[in-house]
């Protein structure tokens, strides 16, 4: 069993053999996209949920999340290399995993931890991860943790007062922490709410769109700044015989490798019926209030970010969209644009899909 996971490892991933083409999306192309096959065993692990990814300058390597809360088995990372050229995506390759260790070495029990972001610190070469937490019982607060590139435990970053779930006010039920980032070269970590708060006004709906938040953290803990972001109002209606509901936020924020002011954020909405569709929106903080004064954004006058479109993953020549969450800049290419690299977390069911997608870009 071992020796025919791993031969489909090192095999992985049959391509789509979609061609590269020119998207609508004016300096995005399109290099590729591989499936990851549902359920992967490797190294005895179940590969899926995965809904972070990072790139490794140290390693060559991408560091991967899994945001299995340790049902499958302990809650872990993984690691690949993900080969692509001017003109494709041509491989994916999963090369390792590790469990996520607590304090005392030992693994996390199930629900004890969400995992749902990981960063590659550029400083130390430690992985940061955020961990949504939960407001329904057994209540977990949300954490931005370092680890080891072992796994094990390295330290938390203090988090303002307003991340922390309390009696109605804070984070509203997984909405909580997905996004986090690395920018003015490692000095600061920057993180996005999924979601606006309890005191911040109701989640989006076809109608209206909402305010959450974004906070520039010292890698000490403090709060540098705070900025209010509109997320979009959702695309269609829900399916009223289903029984699940509708869900929108931002999945991911990655800083611009230069500019300070600037991110890519994925806002990423699941609708019952019509399906997901993912966006990737390019924001600037430049002009935006800071709000880490403000109690409540629903009863205050602010400007949040400027943000538009880079891109909405429809666009795109992809079979379908499912439930992209990951996002990470690779190396560049010999064409001078961008990688970048999107990944999706199946939710471990054969409905979805483990999607890896690779795009150039023209940035700045």
């Amino acid at each position: 069993m071992r020796t025919r996971s791993l031969a489909a490892a090192f095999a992985l991933l049959a391509s789509l053999l979609t061609p590269a083409v020119a998207t609508a999306a004016p300096g995005v192309r399109f290099l590729g996209e591989q499936i990851v096959p549902f359920k992967l065993d490797f190294q005895g692990t179940s590969v899926g949920g995965l809904s972070g990814v990072d790139y490794d300058p140290r390693s060559g390597e991408y560091v991967l999340i899994s945001d299995d809360r340790s049902y499958l088995q302990p809650a872990r990372f993984y690691r690949a290399r993900i080969e692509m050229d001017r003109t494709a995506l041509r491989s994916v390759r999963f090369t390792g995993t590790q469990p996520l260790r607590r304090p005392d070495g030992s693994t996390y029990p199930l629900n004890a931890i969400d995992p749902e972001e990981i960063r590659v610190d550029p400083w130390t070469g430690q992985y940061w991860l955020s961990q949504e937490g939960n407001r329904a019982n057994p209540t977990i607060q949300p954490a931005i943790q370092r680890a080891e590139r072992s796994g094990a435990h390295a330290g938390e970053l203090p988090l303002p007062s307003n991340y922390q779930v309390k009696p109605e006010r804070g984070p509203q039920q997984n909405l909580v922490l997905e996004a986090i980032t690395f920018s003015r070269r490692g000095a600061v970590l920057t993180s996005a709410m999924e979601g606006p708060l309890l005191e911040d006004g109701p989640v989006p709906t076809t109608k209206a769109g909402a305010l959450s938040r974004i906070t520039l953290h010292s890698r000490g803990g403090g709060v540098l700044a705070q900025f209010a972001y509109k997320q979009e109002p959702l695309y269609a209606e829900s399916d009223p015989s289903s029984p699940w509901h509708a869900d929108t936020g931002i999945a991911s924020i990655l800083a611009d490798p230069v500019d300070p002011s600037r991110y890519l954020v994925l806002e990423r909405t699941y609708v019952p019926g019509p399906g997901y569709k993912a966006r990737v929106y390019e924001i600037s903080t430049l002009g935006a209030t800071d709000v880490k004064n403000v109690d409540s954004l629903a009863k205050a006058q602010v400007r949040p970010v400027s943000k538009r479109l880079l891109l909405d993953l429809a666009e795109l020549p992809l079979k379908a969209v499912f439930n992209i969450e990951g996002l990470t800049w690779g190396p560049p290419l010999a064409t001078g644009e961008r990688s970048l690299v999107l990944v999706g977390d199946d939710n471990f069911t054969r409905e979805e899909a483990t999607q890896v997608i690779a795009l150039a870009l023209r940035w700045p």
